[in-house]
């Protein structure tokens, strides 16, 4: 596949590509510039928390105080705690359905903060982004949408959720695995699933239709996509063993018609960034 003609046309100003098969590694665009990963974000965010669940400082079965009604830290995680998108107002009683929220991942960041006694930036700081060697990555505002990142950080990032380089295996498997697989929610430009199987953190692709990955990605593909055009997935049995998009654009073309124009020239191999 050639990237960087992939790329060529796309109707942004900026766009980054990476992509990993078996080790082998491609690259189209500025893949060392940073932009803005809205939602992408939550996958860092959700890093910290593991880690600081296997310090011991928050554990993940444990009910969140400020998430109300007995909502755990997984719940939060897999926005399934019945949180609004943007306030931490109960809509609805925890895993009841599941509503995309970014507020929880605030509320989440807040718990994090409280118990550790620093700031969460610092936290992420020192528990994620100097682990990986992620430099050019910045949180200013939302735990769950203010990071910025180039996309060789989010290259780092998503390694670390296929591999034990932070938390244990262990852990991995447990939220690389559908929390409340049964439920049914609302994906974000894709409409109502039902299931709509999410991890603690990241999206679990499932058998959803239609969905920004590419048409032929597994069941098991694991991943997250933001509003500012950036998508990263992984998927452990398709073509490009590991597939990493990050970019900046969708507010130009449209988050769904992008992802559209990336299954039919993609295929099972996505990679976006506009």
């Amino acid at each position: 596949m050639d990237l960087a003609a992939l790329i060529a046309d796309w109707p942004v100003d900026n766009a980054a590509v990476i992509t990993v098969n078996n080790g082998e590694r491609a690259t189209a665009g500025g893949a060392n510039r940073p932009f803005a990963l809205a939602s992408i974000t939550k996958l860092a965010t959700a890093m910290a928390a593991l880690v600081a669940h296997e310090e011991g400082t928050l554990d993940l079965d444990e009910p969140v105080a400020d998430a109300g009604a007995g909502a755990t830290t997984a719940d939060l995680l897999a926005h399934t705690a019945g949180l609004a998108p943007d306030v931490p107002d109960q809509l609805s009683p925890p895993n009841r359905r599941r509503i995309y929220s970014t507020s929880t991942y605030d509320v989440l960041a807040d718990e994090i903060s409280n118990r550790s006694a620093m700031s969460f930036e610092a936290h992420l700081t020192e528990a994620v982004l100097t682990p990986l060697g992620m430099s050019s990555t910045t949180l200013r505002g939302s735990a769950g949408a203010g990071a910025t990142a180039s996309a060789h950080d989010v290259l780092a990032l998503m390694a670390a959720w296929r591999t034990p380089t932070l938390v244990h295996h262990e852990t991995l498997r447990r939220v690389s695995t559908a929390h409340r697989p049964d439920l049914a929610g609302v994906l974000p430009g894709f409409g109502r699933h039902d299931p709509n199987p999410w991890g603690l953190g990241p999206e679990i692709r499932g058998r959803k239709a239609p969905h920004w990955t590419g048409n032929g990605n597994a069941a098991s593909t694991i991943g997250h996509f933001g509003q500012t055009g950036t998508m990263t997935w992984s998927d452990p049995e398709a073509l490009l063993h590991r597939c990493r998009a990050h970019g900046s654009g969708f507010r130009h073309v449209g988050g769904a018609g992008m992802a559209r124009v990336l299954r039919h020239r993609a295929g099972r191999a996505l990679t976006q960034l506009g």
